[in-house]
């Protein structure tokens, strides 16, 4: 037996290598390999194919954006001079003049309501009667005993003039004069005590007619004819306000304070607009009546009221307005279509239209009101382009139109 053979006997079957072990495992590397390389190139040749058709695409919408397609159609709006005003926007409520709550003065029982629900009333018009029946027993009363004391005081004076014509002839002693005279002033006093129960009687009775303090509108009926009220109770029998004229107060900024002052001082009477909750739709004008005399130290404003005669009953009480306050108008200035003034970041500019091409141009932008804006850097008659401006740029060339812009419709805007 040799060295071979008796070495091989030693090592166990667990420990032996499988023949071909090491060329089968070249050969899977091998393979692997090559797949891999396939796929990078499958990869690659598919992406070569999709640029070269996104190119294409891609570099038409960007021409055409940027006017390198071609002229650029456009609308155009003129510069012009003209005034525009300087305005201070603010949140406003209706606030009538006055406002009455009636309570009962007098008790008793409600015999009439003379209103009816939101009518307009005006100064001295009856409201509500209560049952007068005790009252005028109660004055009828004290109207009685004023007639007594007056006689009496009457008869008083009667005696001392007799008594002064008799002291006068030496006929009674002094004293008897000075106490008739005292007689007289006391009666005096106790007529008019009487008189001043009368009056109280007659105010009393009053308070059992109720009538309209003021020229205006009442409101919801509240009580009806066999309630009983008591004087002094919290029940609101009715309740009138006056709606024409009628005041809006806004609060304006401590900041813009100095721009109402500096012409209201001067006498002047600064408009104010009311406009709805949108701040589309203007529903009265009126005049700036008062500033408050102090300024909120919590909120850093203070309030104002502004007049409006109110003749079409378009502002109701408590509404909520957005509020205009006219406080300069400019004029001869250059004012364009504010749909045309572009920004880039922080600066303004426009495309000016010279032949067949635009220069882009800065301007500085001043105040803006109902769709315009006043420009400084323009002259007015300049002809500006108001579309198309994301295809423009400077020293685009530019096809004029003279119809207005598509508006996009519903089905235009899904395509």
């Amino acid at each position: 037996m040799s060295n071979q053979q008796l070495g091989a006997s030693h090592i166990g079957p667990d420990h032996q290598l499988p023949e071909h072990a090491g060329g089968d495992s070249s050969e899977r590397r091998g393979r692997k390999r090559y797949i891999y390389l396939i796929g990078i190139a499958l990869l690659l040749v598919i992406g070569v194919v999709l640029l070269q058709h996104r190119k294409p695409t891609a570099a038409a919408p960007a021409s055409g954006r940027r006017g390198g397609g071609g002229p650029v159609t456009i609308t155009t709006a003129t510069a012009t001079n003209g005034n525009i005003g300087v305005y201070l926007n603010a949140i406003g409520t209706v606030t009538p003049v006055y406002t009455a709550s009636l309570l009962a003065q007098a008790s008793g029982v409600v015999v009439a309501v003379h209103y009816r629900e939101g009518q307009m009333v005006h100064k001295g018009d009856p409201l509500i009667d209560i049952d007068p029946r005790i009252y005028q027993a109660t004055l009828l009363q004290a109207q009685g005993t004023l007639e007594k004391d007056q006689s009496v005081l009457a008869q008083a004076a009667m005696d001392r003039d007799r008594y002064r014509e008799a002291w006068k002839r030496n006929a009674i002693p002094k004293q008897t004069l000075d106490d008739q005279e005292k007689l007289v002033l006391q009666e005096q006093g106790t007529v008019k005590n009487d008189e001043g129960t009368v009056q109280y009687d007659q105010v009393e009775l009053g308070y059992t007619h109720i009538v309209s303090p003021f020229t205006g509108r009442v409101g919801l009926r509240l009580v009806d004819p066999g309630n009983v009220v008591t004087a002094g109770g919290t029940t609101t029998l009715a309740v009138v306000t006056q709606v024409q004229p009628i005041t809006v107060i806004f609060t304006l900024p401590e900041d813009q304070l100095a721009q109402v002052t500096r012409y209201s001082k001067h006498g002047e009477k600064l408009t104010v607009l009311a406009y709805d909750r949108t701040a589309k739709t203007k529903v009265a004008s009126g005049t700036l009546l008062t500033l408050d005399n102090q300024i909120d130290t919590t909120t850093g404003t203070v309030k104002a009221r502004a007049m409006f005669d109110n003749k079409d009953m378009a502002l109701y009480p408590n509404e909520f307005l957005n509020t205009r306050l006219l406080v300069q108008t400019l004029d001869n200035v250059t004012l364009v279509p504010s749909s045309a003034v572009q920004h880039n970041g922080s600066k303004a500019f426009v495309y000016v239209v010279h032949d067949t091409a635009v220069a882009m141009t800065p301007v500085k932008e001043g105040v803006t009101e109902s769709g315009h804006t006043q420009v400084t850097g323009l002259n007015a008659g300049a002809v500006v382009a108001n579309s198309s401006f994301d295809k423009l740029q400077d020293k685009s060339k530019i096809v004029i139109s003279h119809q207005p812009p598509p508006t996009e419709t519903p089905e235009s805007s899904q395509l």
